[in-house]
């Protein structure tokens, strides 16, 4: 579905518009990178203390309530907000629009998700995080509230703003989580810190928007917004099924403990994956739509995007699988050693998932929503089977596994596949991803031998992040050219006047 920018409209005639910048995809990028870093950093320090104090139990009944925060913002705003950032006029025509039915639908679902917690809760097999789940859902209503402001900012490449307000969240909700653990809150501590950050991010994207936040109705362009969001929405609500059904099915099958195993596997595994793939994913759509009325140009972009990611991705999974025991050990200590194992899986599955993120936004900018409805629904109904039957089988284990499979052998193969309509062949894409893929095995084999012939664990996860640096500069150095194809992107005044 394609959102057409109404006749006879001119952008400098409206009231209320988002006026062009100067600010290119490549700057933002860099921006939201740092960002990212910085987070990372803070929730890894942070992530530490309250694993050594919490432990693998109270972790995992904070897991149950992230899924279950998880779920409801995979469609609490239907999919409308994105329509933002690829809108091909003024934002501000939807702007009002988008923020009403962003608002409603998270209101709406936040009272179902509340009254159905301790079902979710019974089933999950831990019924003390019922208040737990409560408290944390109360943050749809905020996220609800600032989608229309969050997209505006992605839209004109505002990742220095972004980068304030995300660095807020982060660090008031980790310091006041801390605080509360330390005083014996529990799982509890983690819901009140993260509300809390909510809360203070939503009041500073308020402030950053572009555009006066207002609610509106435009019946022009609501049939539009929803024929475009809905798919959207379905098709998130499957990525959400297919990325959380491990959680889900370890622990529903196994328990609230083997879940907290489980999730600190899954949060070190994710590490390479959010550091380059968050930032990534608030840039590409916006860099695509700036360039949705180029298909030559949109090629050369999205293969330079997968050139540069696997360059900065493949040797960090690598390092991280090959040093998966000594890491865990340093880092949280013995008791926490079973989430090891896991960790040397879940990397894999974490290298696919950032290469069917690409695509998948280059998909949904294209205007095909429907596909990935379709892509994500296959993936769910194969994997969920699957890892019931690996976690039946060999436990926590067998649920990293089974989503290596599910993202390699099945995922992957089919994104790839439907690039094929905007003459994005699978050999250009395997002849960008193959040589950073190798030297990623090259550098998971290293890393494992100093894992195994290093005896003090610093020493061991410290040698393999050596290498792991060196070759990801030398990967990225080599492929200096495709830095220069995203740089060009910029979302100018006269770009957005021609179209």
């Amino acid at each position: 579905m394609v959102l057409h920018r109404p006749a006879g409209r001119s952008r400098r005639s409206e009231p209320g518009s988002v006026s062009g910048t100067a600010a290119t995809a490549g700057g933002a990028f860099g921006w939201s990178l740092a960002n990212t870093l910085v987070s990372r950093l803070g929730t890894l320090v942070i992530g530490v203390i309250l694993a050594r104090v919490l432990g693998p139990t109270q972790f995992g009944t904070f897991a149950i309530a992230m899924v279950a925060l998880m779920a409801v913002l995979s469609f609490n705003e239907l999919g409308v907000s994105l329509a933002i950032v690829r809108w091909p006029g003024d934002p501000a025509l939807i702007y009002a629009t988008v923020n009403t039915i962003s608002v409603v639908g998270s209101v709406l679902f936040c009272v179902v998700a509340w009254l159905a917690a301790p079902a979710f809760t019974a089933l999950m097999g831990d019924p003390q995080a019922t208040l737990v789940v409560r408290l944390l859902i109360l943050s749809v209503i905020l996220n609800g509230m600032v989608a229309g402001p969050a997209a505006l900012l992605q839209r004109v490449f505002r990742e220095k703003e972004r980068l304030f307000v995300d660095q807020a969240n982060t660090w008031i909700g980790a310091g006041i989580s801390v605080i509360l653990a330390l005083l014996g809150f529990g799982a509890m501590a983690l819901a009140m810190g993260r509300l809390a950050g909510a809360l203070v991010a939503a009041v500073l994207f308020l402030r950053a928007s572009p555009l006066a936040y207002r609610l509106g109705w435009s019946k022009q362009h609501v049939a539009p917004l929803l024929r475009f969001g809905l798919p959207l929405a379905g098709a998130s609500i499957i990525v959400f099924a297919t990325s959380y059904a491990d959680q889900l099915t370890t622990g529903a099958t196994l328990g609230t403990t083997a879940l907290g195993f489980y999730l600190l596997a899954f949060n070190l595994s994710s590490w390479p994956l959010s550091i380059v793939s968050q930032p990534l994913r608030r840039v590409a759509p916006a860099a695509f739509s700036a360039i949705q009325s180029q298909p030559q140009e949109q090629k050369r972009v999205i293969l330079a995007l997968f050139t540069l990611v696997s360059c900065a991705t493949a040797p960090a999974f690598g390092a991280i699988a090959g040093a998966a025991e000594p890491l865990v050990r340093m880092v949280y200590g013995s008791a926490w050693m079973p989430s090891a194992a896991v960790l040397s899986w879940l990397v894999v599955a974490a290298f696919s998932k950032v290469l069917c993120e690409l695509a998948y936004d280059f998909i949904v900018v294209s205007g095909n929503t429907s596909v990935v409805l379709k892509l994500q629904g296959i993936g769910m109904l194969v994997s969920i089977p699957l890892m019931i039957t690996g976690a039946t089988l060999m436990g926590i284990i067998g649920v990293a596994v089974a989503q290596v499979s599910v993202s390699f052998l099945v995922l992957l193969p089919m994104y790839l596949w439907f690039l094929r309509g905007r003459d994005i062949r699978l050999r250009d894409v395997l002849a960008r991803i193959g040589l950073p893929f190798l030297t990623g095995v090259l550098v998971g084999s290293t890393a494992a031998l100093l894992a195994q012939s290093v005896a003090d664990p610093l020493l061991a996860v410290l040698g393999a992040a050596a290498v792991s640096v060196t070759v990801i500069s030398v990967l990225v150095y080599l492929r200096r050219a495709e830095l220069a194809v995203i740089r060009r992107i910029s979302r100018t005044e006269s770009e957005m006047e021609t179209r």
